[in-house]
């Protein structure tokens, strides 16, 4: 075995192991599985051209010389991001540890609860903090939660205001400029009208539906938030806030004002700059508004026994429900950096983040004394952590860039300096000679931190926060590791056993991609530096494109899209710009199969589209006839055709490219949904294929990890005609010629965790992408055989050969009083995470091995669904006290004293002898999501202070 080679740590299944289920599939080579799943007339040529593979060794070496490439200088931009001090406590026991990154969102509560109790903390945290009464459980970025905040105070508008077309939308100039380029981009699709300008002069007209406000603003000042919400109150204008969240320790929260919603970053958390992310934003509402919020909410119920669980809650309001009446369509959530902002909360408490907020405010306010000395104006009137001087900036910028000192220069008469919990008092002294260099001064010398209180007595905090035992007892190291530990028990990750679920590719994260994340010349370059100081990361981002653009077939890549649903957006965006850009402003209507996932409608009514379905046949292909007739009727005015391939039914589709000239004849474009991308690398392309624009799932084909439902990337890959409108950025230039507006705050969106995927590509090649693809086909039908007889597959290819997934059909179990529920929670006690439940059929599941998995996992997993079905067949309808109705079973519930069911503890615990080897206890009993909907609670409070509805 050749131990240098990646692909044989990445790709599970050993040679001799791959010819035994060649055999089982009744095939005799790879080739030939492949030769009857993939149409021929798509497959590719020649193969893919990029550099040859690098062993693990080398490639770390590779990307330790490119770190230093970046110049980790003293930052002081400020401007929603900011250097901070990451706990090792939390680095080593989260963000580097597998239990916690390669977990899966967590749709089976029953073995999630560690992570969704860190996810309660976070939400918690955010309440407290912002003083409204109910918030999610993150988001992608600030200004993405900022533009889901128009989005919500649009749709909540008052049945007056519905009536009279009330669309105007206040943004004050003090808004971030990557905040403000991002409302741009949401505001025109769904008919709002921005109205730049200072909330000073704002004169609450009755045109107006909501505002926002930065609070502190980017230059620093502090607003008087309170007297504008009460005056916009009273004219029924709702306001939005976004605020730093640690300067909400100092400042009073804005729900206390009677603020609508409030969103902000978690990044001063303990969380990299990262050149940009990723990040958790989060977002605060009022419970009024609970159906309205957009990504998840995490909720306290009970299980089956009456004890306290915890799940995600209202799930309802997903987008795979609401489709194109979504008022959102985010998906992918920033979980696993929530859950290090929750525990930087945890770890610190209320006490500990006094005492950094005050000292960051106090070292700036010492600083701002020392320049006053010096002979400069600094016009900040109330002020958290950054100051607003008023001096030549060119003459300060020369001497700082000298110096290696990153301010920010807004225009030629301000220089703004935003002091972090970094900051040292030698950085202050050094800080201070900088401006008495520009000012030829003797410069002043700091010997201590003087205590200050420069924020205007009306919005200081008198409100209590953070009061839970969660956030005032884990505070020595000790303690903290174990309650993470703690956690980390209750969940089952990738590091346990399999996690098979269809469409979300659950694949190997490996170590050598993951270590480079923690290295401070990548965690510590702000996303508005210099780019001179960033050229490791513009060389990794630049070869990422590169590599991304050839296996696509395209022409050109954004990585801005921070989640696959972004990315779509990114893509309607896009095309519609090209269409505008030719006169074409009518074309607004956007065909999808009726198979899509829930998030495809959802982005095209974001972007301003008309959906129209098309049907699917029987065999679960697109209809093709049907969107013939579609596209005909709708030539003059469509847009695009939104697709996924190999489809959602887990098949290639021989008819793609007679759709896609369909299309394409009827004068509109192809975009192509990249969640199967793992059945296309190295064998097909969409630009093979047809299409013209595809977003592509970085935390599931290259390899990102989930993170417990985040973080994700969905950059964008587009053909010639799209390229000069791919995304821009207002601070640093990126994008087309012709780029529409921003789709993510920063510029390369969360490049941090793109650097995961550049080694993946880089360690498998081009011979090892196209053979995990292979291998990953190979599983799948491997394991569709192996279940035959036990499980009927829905839909199958021409050659009956399924893609890289698969759906099995469990709807006849009904006549066994058996639902596919029933299975998922049955699995827990095999040791094994559900497939995908009930998507895209009711009744089914979906699952995808992927290529990491070895034959002796998916054997385990195969025994167990064929035990199962020997289960599902011994039950009935009219006794529902069986194995497969009380699972999953608990420790609890097997060692109890009390034992009331008509089969044995070892039949219900230990249902086959591999289970005793690596038993994993689910710590719950089955949730009820009914209780928790009815009385929706989203905090740490206990669940006997509330009375069921």
């Amino acid at each position: 075995m050749n131990t240098k080679a990646f692909a044989l740590r990445h790709i599970g299944p050993r040679e001799d192991d791959q010819n035994l289920m060649l055999k089982t599939i009744g095939v005799d080579s790879l080739d030939q599985l492949i030769y009857e799943t993939v149409p021929d007339d798509i497959r590719l040529k020649n193969g893919l051209n990029l550099d040859k593979p690098m062993t693990e060794h080398e490639y770390l070496l590779h990307i330790h010389d490119l770190s230093k490439l970046n110049k980790a200088r003293k930052t002081y931009i400020g401007l929603g991001y900011h250097p901070n001090v990451m706990p090792a406590v939390i680095q080593r026991n989260i963000l580097e540890n597998p239990g916690w990154y390669t977990a899966y969102t967590p749709y089976q509560a029953e073995i999630a609860q560690g992570r969704l109790e860190a996810l309660l903390n976070f939400q918690t945290m955010v309440i407290d903090l912002t003083g409204m009464e109910i918030a999610n459980a993150s988001l992608l970025d600030e200004s993405t939660a900022a533009a889901e905040a128009m989005s919500l105070l649009f749709a909540v508008r008052e049945r007056s205001q519905k009536k009279a077309g009330v669309n105007k939308f206040f943004v004050s100039k003090n808004i971030l400029p990557q905040t403000l380029s991002l409302l741009q981009t949401r505001a025109n699709p769904i008919g709002i009208e921005l109205v730049i300008g200072d909330e000073h002069a704002f004169n609450f007209s009755n045109e107006f539906f909501g505002a926002i406000l930065q609070y502190p603003g980017k230059d620093g000042q502090i607003t008087d938030i309170k007297s504008f919400i009460s005056k916009a109150n009273n004219a029924e204008i709702k306001v939005a806030v976004a605020a730093d969240i640690l300067s909400l320790v100092k400042l009073e929260a804005p729900g206390k004002f009677g603020a609508d919603v409030v969103v902000g970053t978690t990044q001063r958390f303990g969380i990299p700059m990262g050149y940009g992310g990723p990040h958790a934003a989060f977002f605060a509402t009022k419970e009024a508004y609970k159906r309205d919020i957009p990504g998840r909410i995490i909720g306290v119920t009970k299980d089956a026994n009456g004890n306290r669980a915890l799940r995600m809650a209202l799930q309802t309001r997903e987008q795979h429900i609401k489709r194109d009446k979504a008022t959102s369509n985010i998906c992918t959530a920033q979980v696993l950096l929530a859950v290090m902002a929750g525990m930087y909360a945890v770890y610190h408490g209320p006490k500990g983040l006094k005492f950094i907020a005050n000292n960051i405010h106090n070292k700036a306010a010492t600083l701002a004394n020392a320049l006053s000395k010096l002979g400069y104006n600094q016009i900040n009137t109330s002020y958290f952590d950054t100051l607003q001087i008023k001096t030549k900036a060119k003459k300060i910028k020369k001497i700082a860039t000298e110096k290696k000192v990153n301010l920010y220069y807004p225009d030629k008469e301000t220089v703004t300096i935003s002091i972090n919990e970094t900051t040292t008092t030698r950085d202050i002294n050094y800080l201070i000679s900088v401006f008495a260099e520009a000012s030829e001064k003797e410069t002043i010398k700091i010997t201590s931190i003087e205590e200050a209180n420069n924020i205007e007595k009306s919005t200081q905090r008198t409100s209590t926060f953070l009061t839970d035992a969660v956030f005032n007892t884990y505070h020595s190291e000790t303690e903290l590791m174990r309650y993470i530990k703690s956690l980390e028990r209750k969940d089952l990750s990738l590091n346990h056993s399999m996690i098979s679920l269809g469409s979300c590719t659950m694949k190997l994260n490996a170590a050598a991609e993951m270590l480079p994340l923690s290295w401070f010349k990548w965690g510590n370059i702000h996303p508005f530096a210099p780019l001179k100081q960033a050229k490791g990361y513009l060389t990794i981002l630049k070869e990422l494109e590169d590599q991304l653009t050839e296996i696509t077939g395209f022409a050109a890549t954004s990585l801005q899209p921070n989640s696959g649903a972004q990315g779509e957006f990114a893509g309607l965006m896009v095309i519609k710009a090209y269409h505008e850009s030719r006169g074409d402003h009518h074309r607004n209507i956007c065909l999808i199969p009726s198979s899509a996932h829930g998030t495809n409608p959802a982005s095209a009514v974001m972007a301003g589209m008309k959906v129209v379905v098309t049907k699917s046949t029987v065999e679960g292909n697109i209809d093709v006839d049907d969107l013939r007739e579609k596209a005909e009727l709708h030539k003059d005015n469509l847009s695009c055709l939104m697709v996924t391939y190999p489809s959602t039914h887990g098949v290639y589709e021989s008819a793609i490219k007679e759709i896609t000239q369909i299309i394409h004849d009827n004068g509109g474009q192809v975009y192509m949904d990249g969640a199967n991308m793992n059945a296309q690398v190295g064998l097909t392309n969409p630009g093979n294929i047809g299409a013209d624009v595809c977003h592509l799932n970085l935390h599931k084909t290259f390899a990102i990890p989930h993170g417990g439902g985040g973080p994700g990337v969905g950059p964008i890959c587009v053909a010639k005609q799209l390229v000069p409108f791919l995304p821009g950025n207002p601070v640093v230039k990126t994008g087309g010629d012709k780029a529409i507006t921003a789709i993510s705050a920063a510029p390369f969106g969360s490049a941090l965790a793109c650097l995961i995927s550049y080694g993946y590509i880089k360690m498998l090649g081009a011979e090892g992408l196209t053979q995990s693809t292979k291998i990953a086909i190979l599983n799948a039908n491997y394991i569709k055989q192996r279940l035959q007889g036990s499980f009927d597959t829905l839909y199958s290819g021409e050659r009956g050969r399924a893609a890289h997934e698969m759906i099995v059909d469990c709807r006849a179990f009904k006549e066994n009083g058996i639902e596919v529920t029933d299975i998922a929670k049955r699995l827990m006690d095999y040791g094994f995470h559900a497939p995908t439940v009930s998507f895209p059929v009711a009744g089914t599941l979906m699952i995808e091995p992927t290529e990491s998995e070895s034959k002796a996992e998916m054997d385990r997993f195969c025994d167990a669904m064929i035990s199962i079905k020997k289960e599902i067949d011994q039950s009935s309808k009219d006794d529902t006290n069986n194995v497969l109705k009380n699972a999953p079973h608990t420790l609890n519930m097997v060692t109890n004293d009390d034992w009331h069911f008509p089969y044995t503890r070892q039949e219900a615990a230990f249902p086959l002898d591999y289970v005793k080897d690596n038993k994993f206890w689910p710590s719950v009993r089955r949730v009820d999501d009914a209780y928790g909907d009815r009385n929706l609670i989203c905090s740490c409070t206990p669940i006997e202070a509330y009375a069921e509805a």
